[in-house]
């Protein structure tokens, strides 16, 4: 007798979205010098649901005034945004140019199998 296997959490994941109809989600990566750009990429992902970077930590702005906090935060926005990765059905890379931490994005997305999409396939560090 044969007894069915318990689903991975993955497996979950994937069932959880399809029984609550939820649209396909695209995760929007980039260097945030293409915020303008994200923001664009963002209005044309609109239906098929997405998240994009939720700041420019490189503009001014008082929550990340002070070095230490402002580190202490980016490791937590970082932390967000493989979350957002896990729970995408998609990457969307945004912009002509890759820096460390948007390769480390594409990497994590692809260790998960998530597709991963480029507005400017030439910068696919795997291309």
């Amino acid at each position: 007798m044969s007894y069915p296997q318990p689903l991975t959490p993955e497996a979950q994941l994937v069932e959880a979205k399809r029984q609550l109809s939820l649209p396909r989600i695209v995760v929007i990566c980039g260097s945030t010098r293409f915020m303008t750009e994200m923001a664009e990429a963002d209005l044309r992902e609109t239906t098929a649901g997405n998240v994009k970077p939720g700041c420019d930590m490189k503009s001014p702005h008082e929550l990340w005034s002070d070095p230490v906090e402002a580190e202490a935060l980016k490791a937590r926005l970082d932390d967000l945004h493989r979350a957002k990765i896990r729970l995408a059905d998609e990457v969307l890379v945004v912009g002509d140019y890759i820096g460390d931490s948007t390769r480390a994005e594409i990497a994590y997305a692809r260790s998960l199998g998530r597709p991963v999409r480029f507005t400017h396939p030439e910068v696919d560090p795997d291309a």
